[in-house]
């Protein structure tokens, strides 16, 4: 028998999680908290992890997009998860420039 697991996702995380850039606007929009921690990681954390991960998986350029959403709409690139790492310590850790430059603006 195969047991499913509910989804330990926020929306917002469900959002960046899926790479739905669109559904991420939209739920911030509405109002959800740009500086969410959901499982031990921010929004802001996650995407960029997400937005690395995706680029090392297929071979691609690394993007900025759904870091960019979040930092327009207020996330705060000093708070950390759990673990204690922010999102430039992410971006650092994989070598994302661009994210690295793109949040040091917003320090």
């Amino acid at each position: 028998m195969i047991e499913y697991v509910s989804n330990l996702w926020s929306p917002t995380h469900q959002a960046v999680e899926d790479g739905d850039v669109v559904e991420l606007a939209r739920l911030l929009d509405s109002g959800a908290d740009p500086n969410e921690v959901c499982c031990g990681m921010t929004l802001l954390a996650h995407a960029v992890d997400y937005e690395a991960d995706v680029a090392i998986q297929s071979g691609q350029e690394m993007g900025v997009t759904l870091i960019a959403v979040l930092l327009a709409y207020g996330a705060s690139p000093i708070i950390t998860g759990d673990p204690g790492k922010g999102p430039l310590d992410l971006a650092n850790e994989y070598q994302h420039v661009q994210a690295a430059r793109l949040l040091q603006r917003f320090l």
